[in-house]
């Protein structure tokens, strides 16, 4: 006897597979195990017993028998009576065997195929059923796609997250739940602005398609550890995968329909032929066997076929389950293509849990799941939290809290350069509830952070006053932004595209200082301000480091009360100056890498400004500096940077200016004029190509600061030790022999740069300098060795 385990490597899968087995292929699967065993019994019936029995077939002859009387004569009929024979055959010592020889021959011969192999075909017909309900568990492109599937599934199924996302929302008030649809369809209807709609948080126009992030509760924060929360994290980078994976074919609903298609039509073959068939297993059967009458004297026979009659019933059997498996293959070929497999919409969990982002999914991602529903809705429903942003949100958010803790953030608070306490987090997943805890906080700093929600608890810091976003993407609940439009008094922003601008930052009406960073298009530069900084009625400050072409028209809003104006481009060249007429209250400017040619006039308008600053631009000539005489107020002018080859003997009518800065240029000469600037306390001229110094630098009494390091100086004009303020002074990287012994004037000198000249010796006179220590002395060690003992030590004395 064969036993059935013996075919189980044709439907062996693993276990957890039977989730995307629905019922019919569980029925299926029985129905082919009752056929395989009627394949297998009458298989073993074949070759158990014997199939066929034979026996010769009586001759009858045409002689007639002589009367023996008159009186049988004519109580006979008329007709002959056949007289048979007695059988006799060849007499040999092989008679078992020549019936064994004529049973085989009349089996091979006379008994039709199908009642031969009858048992073998059902056999075959089972396992080729069976094989096509499972063979999308074996092939190899389908298989590993289900195994990630089932593997996914049932982490998704077991998760502490899942069960506590579905029972937060379960544990809502059916008012609240009802009320939120009841907002949410309104606000769809409505189509409000998010400028204009309250109750729901401000976006910034890049973040339109960022799911609102729920800010997670710090009572039920401890359901789930941390651990878990890793590895439920884990689990959406899985399925995200998965889902671009399997999103992207058909494989596995295609391999479904052809294996569905074949059983059909495997179907219709065997009720076919068998029901025609059928009528062929016979019970008796006449056989003729040819040239074998000489052997043993017969080639008739009448043969009996021993499993006829049982054949026949199992046949009838047979052909019943097979209907009954064919009407179950008609019901999948309707379910698969009257429904739309390869779309699947969870509308009705996210009407079920009210978690609304659960996008619908397609392809065998959408088959997989119609075929789970087959099992259990309850997986689908489950699994569904894994592809929901919102559900990621949250637990991103309990992750976030489990690990930046108060006293965490703590630890990482600076003073920055404006004074204030600083909290600066980069590359996070998004912004730890527990920051609104660190009351203390004043500047909040964000770097490289996606999904920021800044929610109504941020009122809790009171003292916040800076806020600084430098490539993140955030929104702002309205509680929180009216918050900000009363408290906070500098915002940076760092953007990759002028459509990241975040709108809401037009509407503070207490900002002070606004810097915005980024790369804008020419066309699009009028969109930095649009027509909203009208509302920033407190601006003093303002930076703009991009690629402007001109000075936004909507300036005009803040020149009342702006105060502060930098423009930093990337080379971009700056053509359109005209607004900067009037910014008539800017007390300082800055141009810098603008690709400016000549000093823009419109600068001479601005009657109020104290500082100028036109680095890195392409300025050659600045004859216009005269203009600059009309600028009562200018103490600073920075035009460092540049190409400039001379400076014009009417820089002396800047009799205001305090700061000068010419290093980095190509001056050859310093004109005497230059020193008539007698409030003169800082002065650099380095990094250019002078030769000589005029002795009216003597001039400059108030001088602190002079620097004229990596020109071509041969020697010093003693006038320049009559500037006794001075503090610092750097001559390094000339060609100078002798320091003059009169640098014992400058007895305020703190710093003096000398290293790269041609000094053999440094004069003893240093050492009056008391201020100078040997920290500030930039100078060659063996240089520094020439000075007298007591002055070195004098030097190195703290």
């Amino acid at each position: 006897m064969i036993p059935v385990t013996e075919f189980r490597q044709f439907t062996e899968q693993q276990p957890a597979f039977r989730v995307l087995k629905p019922w019919w292929d569980v029925f299926a699967e029985y129905l082919s195990v009752v056929m395989l065993m009627i394949g297998v019994f009458g298989c073993t019936l074949q070759v158990m017993q014997d199939k066929i029995i034979c026996l010769p077939l009586r001759t009858p002859l045409n002689q007639t028998v002589p009367l023996q009387n008159h009186t049988e004569l004519t109580s006979s009929s008329s007709s002959p009576v056949p007289v048979f024979h007695e059988m006799k055959g060849l007499k040999t010592n092989l008679d078992l065997q020549q019936y064994s020889f004529v049973n085989q021959m009349c089996y091979e011969k006379a008994l039709h195929w199908y009642a031969k192999y009858f048992p073998y075909l059902v056999l075959i017909h089972t396992v080729v059923f069976m094989v096509c309900s499972n063979f999308w568990f074996k092939f190899p492109g389908s298989s590993s796609k289900i195994e990630h599937f089932i593997s996914i599934l049932g982490k998704c199924f077991d998760s502490p997250w899942t069960t506590r996302a579905l029972s937060e929302v379960s544990g809502e008030n059916p008012e609240e739940k009802d009320h939120k649809k009841h907002s949410s369809v309104s606000a769809s209807r409505l189509n409000l602005d998010v400028t204009n709609g309250e109750g729901n948080l401000e976006k910034t126009p890049s973040l339109r398609s960022i799911p609102e992030k729920i800010v997670v509760d710090k009572q039920t924060a401890s359901a789930l550890d941390k651990k878990e929360g890793e590895q439920a994290k884990a689990l959406f980078e899985k399925v995200k995968k998965f889902r671009l994976h399997v999103e992207e074919g058909d494989l596995l609903y295609l391999m479904y329909v052809r294996q569905t298609v074949l059983k059909v039509f495997k179907f219709i073959l065997i009720v076919v032929y068998n029901s025609i068939l059928v009528s062929k297993v016979k019970i008796n059967v006449k056989c003729k066997v040819e040239n074998i009458e000489n052997m043993i004297g017969y080639s008739n026979f009448s043969c009996n076929h021993t499993m006829a009659h049982l054949f026949s019933k199992l046949c009838y059997c047979y052909l019943c389950f097979v209907i009954v498996y064919g009407l179950t293959c008609l019901y999948t070929s309707y379910w698969l293509f009257y429904r739309s497999l390869k779309e699947y919409s969870f509308e009705y969990v996210r009407q079920e849990t009210g978690i609304d982002d659960i996008p619908d999914v397609k392809n065998d991602f959408a088959f997989m799941l119609h075929m789970i529903d087959q099992y259990d809705p309850l997986y689908s429903k489950r699994f569904a939290v894994f592809l929901s942003e919102v559900s990621e949100n949250k637990l991103k958010q309990l992750n976030l809290n489990h690990e930046w803790t108060v006293d965490k953030l703590r630890q990482r608070l600076v003073i920055n350069a404006n004074d204030r306490m600083e909290l600066q987090l980069f590359m996070l997943s998004g912004l730890p509830d527990t920051v609104f805890e660190v009351t203390e906080l004043q500047s909040l700093k964000l770097e490289i952070i996606n999904n920021i929600t800044i929610p109504a608890a941020v009122s809790q810091l009171e003292d916040l006053q800076e806020l600084t976003l430098y490539q993140c993407s955030l929104k702002i609940h309205p509680t929180a932004l009216a918050f900000l439009k009363e408290n906070l008094k500098v915002l940076r922003v760092k953007f990759d595209d002028g459509r990241e601008l975040p709108l809401w930052l037009y509407s503070l009406r207490s900002l002070e200082e606004l810097h915005l960073t980024g790369s804008l298009s020419p066309d699009a530069s009028k969109n930095i301000t649009l027509d909203s900084l009208r509302e920033l009625k407190a601006l003093k400050t303002l930076t703009l480091k991009s690629n402007l072409t001109k000075i936004p028209q909507s300036m005009a809003d803040v020149s009342s009360h702006l105060q502060r104006l930098y423009v930093h481009n990337d080379g971009t060249k700056l053509v359109m100056l005209n607004n900067l007429k009037k910014m008539v209250h800017l007390t300082e400017l800055e141009l810098v890498h603008c690709d400016l040619e000549r000093i823009p006039h419109a600068i001479f308008s601005l009657i109020h400004l104290q500082e100028l600053d036109l680095k890195e631009n392409n300025l050659r000539s600045i004859e216009e500096i005269i203009s600059f005489q009309h600028l009562r107020k200018l103490t600073c002018l920075k035009l460092w940077h540049n190409g400039i080859t001379q400076i014009p003997d009417h820089i002396k009518k800047l009799g205001s200016l305090e700061r000068l800065y010419f290093s980095h240029n190509k001056i050859e000469i310093l004109p005497s004029h230059l020193f008539l600037c007698n409030k003169l306390r800082y002065l650099d001229v380095s990094f250019n190509d002078i030769r000589f110094i005029p002795p009216e630098v003597g001039v400059l009494q108030s001088l602190q600061y002079f620097s004229v390091s990596c020109n071509k100086l041969e020697n010093l004009p003693d006038e320049l030790f009559f500037c006794k303020k001075l503090k610092t002074l750097k001559l390094g990287r000339n060609t100078l022999s002798v320091l003059s012994p009169k640098i014992s004037f400058l007895v305020s000198l703190t710093h003096l740069e000398l290293k790269g000249n041609h000094f053999e010796a440094l004069p003893a006179e240093l050492g009056s300098c008391r201020l100078l220590k040997r920290n500030g002395l930039v100078v060659e060690d063996a240089l520094f060795d020439t000075l007298p003992s007591d002055v070195r030590d004098q030097m190195k004395a703290e």
